[in-house]
């Protein structure tokens, strides 16, 4: 499925921030930089994109853009000239030190990846950079390039938008001269900041920027979504709702089989089944596969993993409105869920956010992820 312009009816959910946005235009104190914040999945760019298009569109109405003005004409391939987009990038090998890397450097695969749709990951991002192991930051390349677009006047002769997702991501020399231009913006030009990590941004622009909190979907909104636009049946709708946690990307997920996740259960499941064993020459290899994933995803599969020992600790409640499974989570939590218990839960989540730390500080992930598994060993004998 292609996406052209991003229309408000498109972005599933988040009514509330759809109609507060419209409110502000309609009102005339459209602030000139808004902060949209919230937890991954949640729609925070869908929002972000089906406002710039209402702002771009010369014939919207009071509910959201035409979709088919010049305007939107320009906007079905993300390319209108009054719509700039910032985000992290990384450096490719063999380039220039002296090149000051910037979105520019990769504008097509970036516009490839949004006619798929506006939901996605930093994973998605990386694979369409083909970052290898590499963080994707944003430069002072970025702060000097927007500077000279925003001193061009508008093309269209109405509102100049500028798309910053994940603003966190900026080097301390780009912050300081973005928050310049935030400071002083040119006239009718508005910045939309995407930000998953606000407590990472410079405390000076958080302030200069108008924060609207995106919470996460409701679970009906979810199920409504996939049932409408997946065709998924309603039972099996209400339990990928459950279990995706508020986030659209989750039950995206779960659609896909041969997804990331499964490899991060398959990963779990032997690691646990090793550990119970003590198992320390197959533990050994598992270590070794581990840490040839790289560091982004090594990450991912930890947060993975604290989720997993949570979801397996509640299962003893017997309570089943306080889990969410998927259906093969919940099958292997019936036989493992007892050694997930009071005795060390506290240690078993301390263990996975110590390696989260540590591969974070660009640790060698062998050792973390062998001495993970060799401590695991010791807080499942607590059960």
């Amino acid at each position: 499925m292609e996406f052209g312009s991003m229309k408000f009816s498109e972005v599933i959910g988040q009514e509330e921030v759809k109609d507060r946005l419209k409110q502000m235009v309609k009102e005339n104190r459209l602030p000139h930089a808004l902060l949209l914040c919230g937890p991954q999945g949640a729609g925070k760019m869908a929002l972000a994109m089906a406002f710039a298009s209402y702002l771009l569109c010369k014939t919207h109405d009071e509910d959201d853009a035409c979709g088919h003005c010049s305007q939107c004409a320009m906007l079905s391939k993300w390319a209108h000239p009054d719509l700039m987009f910032t985000y992290p990038v990384i450096r490719p090998a063999g380039t220039s030190s002296e090149h000051k890397m910037s979105s520019d450097d990769f504008i097509n695969e970036w516009r490839e990846m949004l006619t798929n749709g506006p939901y996605f990951t930093m994973n998605v991002w990386l694979q369409s950079m083909n970052a290898a192991n590499q963080q994707a930051l944003i430069g002072v390349g970025e702060s000097d390039l927007l500077l000279r677009k925003l001193s061009l006047k508008s093309s269209q002769g109405g509102y100049k938008v500028n798309i910053i997702w994940l603003p966190e991501r900026m080097n301390a020399e780009c912050a300081n001269k973005m928050l310049k231009v935030i400071e002083e913006p040119p006239t009718e030009t508005v910045f939309i900041m995407v930000c998953e990590e606000p407590e990472l941004l410079l405390e000076t622009i958080r302030s200069r920027t108008q924060r609207i909190d995106v919470k996460r979907l409701d679970n009906g909104e979810i199920e409504d979504a996939l049932v409408r636009l997946r065709g998924i049946d309603a039972d099996a709708a209400h339990r990928i709702a459950r279990a995706a946690a508020g986030s659209w990307l989750n039950a995206l997920e779960e659609l896909d089989q041969g997804n990331e996740k499964r490899l991060f259960f398959d990963m779990f499941v032997l690691l646990m089944r090793l550990a119970y064993m003590r198992n320390i020459k197959e533990l050994k290899k598992w270590s070794e596969t581990v840490a040839a994933l790289g560091r982004e995803k090594q990450r991912r599969m930890l947060t993975y993993f604290l989720r997993l020992v949570r979801e397996n600790f509640m299962y003893n409640f017997q309570n089943p409105e306080l889990v969410y499974m998927t259906s093969d989570e919940e099958n292997f939590a019936r036989n493992f869920a007892r050694f997930i218990n009071e005795a060390n839960v506290i240690e078993m989540t301390s263990l996975l956010q110590r390696a989260m730390r540590d591969i974070g500080q660009n640790a060698n992930p062998k050792m973390v992820f062998f001495d993970l598994a060799t401590h695991i060993i010791v807080s499942l004998i607590r059960k």
